[in-house]
This record gives C-alpha cells, sequence and structure tokens, in this order.
C-alpha cells in the first residue's frame, strides 16, 4: 500500500504534500520520531553553517540555506572562463511536525554537510474542552 501511495504522489503536485516544488528535491531529509523528541537530518551539502536560516512556526520547520554571493577580489591572471560552474545556490524546504515541539529547547548542529535539528516534544497544554449536550 505503501509503493502504492508513492507512485500516485510522485504524479502530483509536491506543494498538496506540504513540499514547495522548487526545493522538493534539492533537501532530502529524514524526520524520526525518538519518543521524547523528534529528530530531522537534512543534507545540504556545499553551504556554510553561516548560509543556514532555521525556523519553527506553529508545527512547521523551514530550512532554507543559501550561499551568500561573495565579492571577488582582483585576480591575478588574465584570463578567459572556458566553462565556470560555480554559481549562487539556495535550497529551502518546509515541513509539517506530526507533533507540537518545543521551540525554546530546538537544538541543530551542522557537519559535513550534514543538519541534525534535534526538538523536544512539548507536552499538551490542555487535557481538551468538555462539551454539555443541551
Amino acid at each position: 500500500m505503501q509503493e502504492e501511495f508513492e507512485a500516485m504522489a510522485r504524479h502530483w503536485n509536491g506543494d498538496v504534500f506540504g513540499i514547495e516544488p522548487s526545493a522538493a528535491s534539492s533537501v532530502t531529509i529524514d524526520l524520526e520520531d525518538k519518543d521524547e523528541e523528534l529528530v530531522l537530518t537534512a543534507e545540504l551539502p556545499g553551504f556554510d553553517e553561516d548560509d543556514i536560516d532555521i525556523r519553527v512556526t506553529d508545527r512547521t520547520l523551514r530550512i532554507e540555506a543559501e550561499h551568500e554571493e561573495k565579492e571577488e577580489e582582483e585576480e591575478e591572471e588574465e584570463g578567459k572562463y572556458i566553462r565556470r560552474e560555480r554559481r549562487h545556490a539556495s535550497a529551502v524546504r518546509s515541513i509539517p511536525l506530526p507533533e507540537a515541539v518545543e521551540a525554546d529547547e530546538i537544538s541543530a548542529t551542522y557537519n559535513n554537510g550534514i543538519l541534525t535539528i534535534r526538538m523536544p516534544k512539548s507536552e499538551p497544554v490542555a487535557q481538551g474542552t468538555q462539551i454539555e449536550i443541551e
């Protein structure tokens, strides 16, 4: 059944599932439920730690990475490029979270192109509201 669902999802626009279409393939993630916390691992090769912005709003985690264009210093050699593949790059991904998290206690590490975000789950605010039947 899972395979059928994944095959169907490939035919639809990624936007239906909360994935921005232009970024769906640029940031791959794993989201793991570890009882007390959610742990997200994302691949962001080629970016520096300062290039990455992480935000949590309601129950959505947004990861945005962008190379800052750095002004080139004077070139010592003159010449014409035959091929130039270095360019400005960016990646964005919004991930709906299955549970509420403690925004103040989220931690993130970045090592060798792998971003790991640990998000402690928050306790339910209320047990619910009982509704009287009239």
